[in-house]
């Protein structure tokens, strides 16, 4: 059964309260208040409901929506694990203070990840949104200016070469083939084991990527073809292992493993187009030179961040294909909009989102100033427009959308995503904005409330 909050505090937990005090962090109290709003809790409860169907009325109690709220937050904040969330916040009275814990018993790691898986894209993004909107309320952001730029969260792998991903594919279609073969017995085709070779390669190409000159391109290219010629064999075989699992021609003898052969082919059948896309790749770079092969596999997501005053990012976006910077700023001046209720008074990015489309629409838009710089212009007015004080200003105020990406990967792991899948990025990068967004609000309150 889902609860909104905690039950009324015991007396042990008032002289706990009352013993701690004075260790808070001060943006801790400011953010504190910010998390006990009702809207805030309303999202969260709301999406807690919906994990079975009668969770609001049923089962034993379950960890309240305001203490999940609160975990997943400092876990992002603080940029730790699950495990670490669970002994930080056991052997610390301030957090279980903090995220309303009290007294009672912590959520072990395994169910703090369930939890948070159960508050998806969707609500990590209302929740932002619902954060954003209180930094307004509070005057923290009135939306006269915007800056924009683009990172890349990388996916957590090893680092992607071609010939370690060929490597990868290979093990891995390997290691379904012996599972069909496990369950299928010797029917149809003969598996045959060509990791012990391509592992060969890897080392080989491993060795003559460390020389330089003209002979040890010609062998790097070489050792290449024999890895693409054994990775093809390898992918053939696969092909044909999926034709007879579907075809009937490797069965298993019971209902259970014919689930498991099936789930097998699937398996199989998804990872046969990726594989010979790596194989795609790797031709066009090694033979041809091009790095920019259409449908490249990327190990890693473009995210935007946008901001406006006080350092508050108002919107981020995970896209699932990487963009042209150019094409991104028309629909963040329409985040904007819609989040703050209107178009900024200045606009500033990078020299990467410069059209002259782009500076007609968001003066249209009602934009006063746009300081995006064109590098290749020869328009003696524009280099004018360019060094006028106002544009270099803004210029300097649009590097700290740098600092802010920098921040974000260094304190709250952006980096480098520890979720799985698209969703797992969305809520990671997600998350880490929210984190950031109420340590900025939280310092901006603490600050004013001394004043």
């Amino acid at each position: 059964m889902i609860e909104l909050c905690r039950r009324q505090m015991s007396f042990a937990e008032g002289l706990i309260a009352e013993a701690v005090d004075e260790l808070w962090e001060q943006w801790m109290r400011e953010v504190d208040e910010v998390l006990a709003d009702a809207q805030l809790l309303a999202i969260v409860y709301e999406a807690l409901a919906q994990r079975w169907p009668k969770s609001r009325t049923r089962g034993r109690k379950g960890t309240p929506a305001e203490v999940v709220l609160r975990l997943l937050l400092l876990k992002h904040i603080r940029n730790w694990s699950y495990a670490v969330l669970e002994r930080e916040v056991r052997a610390n009275l301030v957090y279980r203070q903090f995220t309303r814990v009290g007294a009672e018993k912590v959520p072990d790691a395994k169910t703090l990840g369930k939890l948070g898986i159960a508050l998806g894209p969707q609500i990590i993004e209302q929740i932002h949104q619902r954060v954003v909107a209180i930094a307004q309320e509070k005057k923290i952001v009135a939306g006269r200016r915007m800056r924009v730029d683009t990172t890349v969260v990388e996916t957590n792998i090893h680092y992607p070469t071609d010939s370690t991903l060929l490597g990868d594919g290979v093990r891995v279609l390997t290691r379904t083939m012996k599972a069909i073969a496990r369950l299928a017995g010797a029917a149809g085709t003969k598996l045959r084991d060509r990791t012990r070779a391509v592992k060969f390669r890897l080392l080989e190409i491993g060795r003559a990527s460390r020389s330089r000159g003209e002979e040890a391109k010609e062998k790097l290219k070489h050792v290449y073809r024999k890895l693409l010629s054994t990775t093809g064999r390898v992918v053939a075989q696969a092909r044909r292992f999926a034709h007879e699992v579907s075809s009937g021609i490797k069965c298993a003898a019971w209902p259970l493993g014919q689930v498991l052969l099936e789930a097998r082919r699937q398996s199989l059948e998804t990872m046969i187009p990726r594989v010979r896309q790596v194989m795609r790749q790797a031709r066009e770079r090694i033979f041809k030179g091009n790095t920019r092969v259409a449908g490249k596999l990327e190990f890693g997501k473009m995210v935007k961040i946008q901001e406006a005053e006080r350092q508050i990012v108002i919107d981020y976006e995970v896209y699932e294909e990487r963009p042209s910077d150019s094409a991104l700023l028309i629909p963040a001046l329409e985040a904007h909009e819609q989040q703050l209720g209107r178009a900024p008074r200045l606009v500033t990015a990078d020299a990467a989102f410069f059209s002259s489309s782009n500076e007609a629409a968001a003066h249209a838009r009602g934009v006063k100033r746009i300081a995006i710089p064109n590098r290749s212009t020869k328009s003696a007015e524009r280099k004018k427009l360019q060094k006028k004080r106002w544009f270099r200003n803004a210029q300097k105020w649009r590097t700290g959308s740098e600092g802010r990406i920098s921040l974000l990967k260094r304190r709250h792991g952006l980096n480098r995503c520890r979720y799985k899948g698209q969703c797992g990025m969305k809520r990671w990068v997600g998350l880490g904005v929210i984190g950031d967004n109420l340590i900025n609000i939280g310092r901006t309150l603490a600050a004013s409330a001394k004043t």
